[in-house]
């Protein structure tokens, strides 16, 4: 049998190995000259006046919503189909998050329905996710934002995507979260970062991600000489490291790269796939615009029974689809809070259909034939009988 294909995968070169090893012989492995190096080149690379880096994705959302002052008593508009950390950071500042429905071709918030809903009216910043690699429509949020609204996208998919032909986190939302998890576009082990336009922001999520500290002006104060800090506010340890930032910095130079080849990898699936009864493949990007393909998400037009044959067969052949995401209503924790499914009729069908096939640079042709083979065999597998009550 073939080896295991997972739905993602890292790649790493030798030129990564070398930076590593670089910083590694360095004197300072954490809080060293490697941060701000990467900072400065991925502001560049997405073009942002400013990033800040974090230890993880999570974090970075996290930062980000404490950074827009976001508390209690304030609404988050977010999308039910993401992972859980684009609510999460919500409620980890206690602030309160209100699910609207997506769009069905994008799988990505439908915005116009929530302004007809009246949701942006009420809510206090809205966290909107690049849902796979395609980017965000946030030209309805702008008037939102003129009015005080903070917008947080969530890009964690979409290093490298293009809106309007301008890379995602150069503009149109306050703040743009990206992560470094092996399965993104580059990765840093584990890590994240945020990019914004605001100095003021950027302060503040650098501070957040070092325990609240902030370092004065020089005092003559004998007190205050130069080991003074001071920590005015509550802040998290969510520092990544000079090592990661190594790889990070050593991956940043391939992003293109990488993004193309994911590029070609999606259009092979099109080639495959296309036309095939039964499976819908998720939309290319609008002209200008550049899909990342973090992940590839076909849906199953006869629900959730063929999804599961299609799954299980892919899985017995040695390839390892997933389903991103579980809707994050339907999570225990958020069932406890008093979340469901009702209203969100579209995040309903998405789960009931979708399905993530692999993708990731390093796949072959011969890769992603043995992908698509698996599919058309699962969907001319028979229905099983449909489980009626006693």
């Amino acid at each position: 049998m073939s080896s295991f294909l997972p739905y993602g995968r890292q790649t790493i070169e030798p030129a990564d190995l070398d930076a590593v090893l670089a910083a590694l012989q360095d004197p300072m492995i954490t809080q060293g000259p490697r941060i701000e190096r990467f900072e400065r080149a991925f502001a560049e690379a997405v073009g942002a006046r400013h990033a800040v880096a974090f230890a993880n994705g999570t974090a970075a959302l996290h930062g980000a919503a404490a950074a827009a002052g976001l508390g209690p008593g304030d609404d988050v508009l977010t999308t039910p189909i993401s992972f859980v950390a684009s609510a999460n950071c919500a409620l980890f500042v206690g602030a309160r998050p209100v699910f609207a429905d997506i769009e069905a071709r994008t799988g990505n918030l439908d915005v116009g329905a929530a302004w007809e809903a009246g949701l942006l009216e009420r809510v206090r910043a809205c966290v909107i996710v690049s849902m796979a690699g395609l980017p965000a429509n946030l030209d309805p949020l702008q008037e939102a934002r003129r009015t005080g609204t903070v917008v947080i996208e969530d890009g964690c998919h979409a290093l490298g995507a293009l809106r309007d032909g301008r890379p995602v986190g150069s503009g149109g939302a306050d703040m743009t979260a990206f992560s470094f998890h092996p399965v993104k576009a580059i990765t840093t082990g584990e890590g994240g970062m945020v990019s914004t336009d605001s100095d003021d922001l950027a302060d503040r999520l650098r501070a957040f991600r070092t325990h609240g500290v902030r370092r004065p002006e020089p005092s003559e104060d004998p007190m205050r000489g130069g080991w003074h800090y001071e920590v005015d506010t509550l802040g998290f340890n969510y520092r990544i490291t000079d090592v990661q930032c190594a790889l990070g910095l050593s991956q940043l130079g391939r992003l293109e790269r990488f993004v193309a080849e994911r590029g070609v990898i999606a259009e092979l699936y099109h080639e495959l796939l296309d036309g095939v009864a039964g499976v819908r493949l998720p939309v290319r990007a609008p002209r200008n615009g550049r899909h990342a393909y973090h992940l590839f998400i076909v849906r199953f037009e006869e629900g959730a029974a063929r999804r599961r044959l299609v799954y299980d067969e892919l899985r017995t052949s040695g390839i390892g689809p997933q389903l991103h995401y579980i809707p994050i209503p339907a999570h225990a924790l958020y069932r406890r809070l008093g979340y469901s499914m009702d209203g969100l009729p579209e995040a309903q069908a998405y789960w009931e259909q979708a399905l993530s096939l692999p993708i990731f640079p390093t796949m072959t042709r011969v890769d992603v034939e043995r992908v698509a083979a698996q599919v058309r065999r699962g969907l001319e597998l028979p229905l099983p009988e449909p489980i009626t009550a006693a």
